[in-house]
């Protein structure tokens, strides 16, 4: 067993290292404030003399390491990074109370107030009574992201906080705004109509005046939440929810008006073709996520996203941006590229994978408004259009293609992997080697499938990948979509489909056929039934028994 000193979120702990043992752990936990550490991977104990006396009467034999490792941070660093950003948060024209001290060791017992445009970030040493004070604000909440406590900004939330926390030696900073709010200006609509809106075929936007019955109502509908940045309530797109606004509305008189607004495309990021010396990511970059475990997807677009954020300061070594710059940086994917809330996520965890993971540094608080994640219902064919689609795909091998994704379940990387080994016709099953989350599973090998499969092998005879695109190598992902937009195309359809519209039908078609979900979400490889539940709002079964209330009136 060894020990070692380390900084853990602006702690001073002792690290505790030992090969597993359920005994071992059980006796640490012994000590009072042991915790375990998945960052670190890792039990630490507070840094004072009981603790550290309690360990040794536990296991005499330990030896302190005086190495810190990669969790540990260089004090002065540490000093350095408050001084810079204290200087970043002038030059926005924002206000600094007081001055961090600069002696590390009272890191600990920093209260630190960051107070952005709609929230104020409270990081504090845990005490009773200061949590039972942050508590007592509305939609107060601890937030696992920034790993403090948030409270919204609004009323006199500022005042009564900094009042509160003024003795106790707070550092308060105000942050201007960052520019990423997605706020918009609410449409025009009267008093006795619902307005809805259609802005990207995946949610609806629903205007209406206050009614608090009327929204008891709506929120009955799966998803349905409100959405501070528009001003209104939002709900997936589904023709189903959308019947059912229209008879919420008729049950309290009032009108529906539908809307379609068209959003701004994305504009596509820079690529090696448009710079001159593009800079490419760090070999270290990319060593660190294959380190980690990091799917071939992950890797691919973190690694993208990367190169788009060093290439945006193409003059400035990484080491050298500062935390100003890449709010700057940001704000240029939000207000100039229309990027999605999706996007602007992954960007920010791509940049704090470098700066935390690679280099080693801190864990940083970057304090931007990260988007709200949309619930949407994904698009579904109905059975006509599978067959549709099967017949208007004359090549065996792309038939065999589709039609094994669609009666199986897969996902696009999970048909482009499959190998000739993982079809199982004695069982009548597919091994689905390492699918999303590293993990295996066994789903589906339909009849009609196997029967298609046979033609196709004894035909094109692959060798080890079951589709194979050039030789020994598995088919692109980009040949599947391909494959299926040209189906698509010719039989007319006009939803949005994807290659993963094949594994929902698949999943809604054996929900409607009476499979349990339990055995969908197996199937399906999802972690939680939460996942799955989400395909009881999209059947239609059972839709022709229900009548409309407007049907009962006699108009």
């Amino acid at each position: 067993m060894k020990i070692s000193k380390v900084l853990h979120r602006q702690e001073w702990r002792i690290k505790v290292e030992f090969k597993y043992d359920p005994a071992v752990s059980n006796q640490l936990k012994q000590i009072e404030g042991a915790r375990w550490s998945r960052t670190m991977k890792a039990w630490h104990l507070p840094y004072t003399k009981e603790a550290f006396a309690m360990l040794k009467d536990l296991f005499p034999d330990v030896s302190f390491n005086p190495i810190q490792k990669t969790e540990t941070v260089d004090t002065r660093k540490i000093t350095a990074n408050v001084h810079q950003e204290s200087q970043i948060v002038n030059e926005k024209n924002s206000a600094t109370r007081e001055v961090i001290p600069k002696s590390p060791n009272t890191l600990k017992n920093i209260i630190s107030i960051d107070i952005t445009e709609s929230r104020i970030y409270i990081k504090m040493p845990k005490n009773d009574a200061d949590i039972q004070f942050i508590r007592s604000f509305k939609y107060a909440a601890w937030d696992n992201i920034h790993f403090c406590w948030a409270v919204p900004n609004f009323r006199n939330n500022v005042e009564r906080i900094t009042d509160y926390f003024e003795q106790k030696q707070a550092v308060v900073t105000v942050h201007a705004s960052t520019g990423l709010s997605t706020k918009s200006e609410k449409p025009e609509f009267s008093q006795n109509e619902i307005l809805i809106l259609n802005d990207s075929n995946r949610t609806l936007k629903l205007f209406f005046s206050y009614n608090k019955d009327l929204i008891k109502d709506l929120k009955k509908i799966p998803y349905c939440h409100w959405n501070n940045d528009s001003g209104a309530w939002t709900i997936p797109y589904s023709e189903k929810f959308l019947e059912e606004v229209r008879q919420i509305a008729v049950a309290y008189s009032l009108q529906t008006v539908f809307q379609e607004k068209i959003k701004a495309k994305i504009k596509p990021r820079t690529t090696k073709y448009d710079i001159e010396n593009y800079r490419k990511c760090p070999d270290e970059y990319i060593a660190k996520l294959r380190e980690l475990r990091y799917s071939e997807h992950t890797i691919s677009t973190y690694k993208n996203m990367f190169e788009e954020f060093l290439n945006y300061y193409s003059e400035i070594q990484p080491e050298n941006i500062t935390d100003k710059m890449i709010i700057d940086f940001l704000r240029y994917l939000v207000n100039d590229r229309n990027i999605s809330g999706s996007y602007q996520n992954q960007s920010i965890n791509a940049i704090k994978f470098y700066y935390e993971r690679v280099l080693g540094n801190q864990r940083k608080t970057y304090f931007i408004e990260r988007p709200r994640k949309e619930k949407y219902l994904p698009e579904v064919l109905s059975e006509a259009e599978v067959i549709k689609i099967f017949r208007a795909t004359e090549n065996i091998k792309h038939k065999a293609l589709l039609m094994t994704i669609y009666s199986a379940g897969l996902r696009i990387s999970e048909a482009a992997n499959l190998k000739i080994k993982d079809v199982d016709s004695g069982r009548m099953q597919i091994r689905i080697e390492q699918g999303k989350g590293k993990k295996d599973r066994y789903t589906l090998l339909s009849n009609k499938t196997l029967e298609i499969l046979r033609k196709y092998v004894a035909e094109h005879k692959p060798q080890e990948w079951l589709f194979e695109g050039e030789p020994g190598r598995p088919y692109s992902t980009r040949t599947i979509q391909t494959i299926l937009h040209k189906s698509v195309e010719k039989v007319g359809i006009k939803k949005r489909i994807t290659v993963h519209t094949l594994r929902h039908s698949f999943a809604t078609h054996l929900l409607e056929a009476g499979t349990d979900l339990r055995y969908i979400q197996s199937l399906l490889g999802h972690n939680s039934s939460k996942t799955t539940e989400i395909y009881t709002h999209i059947t239609t079964k059972g839709f022709d028994q229900i009548q409309s209330p407007l049907d009962k009136l006699e108009i």
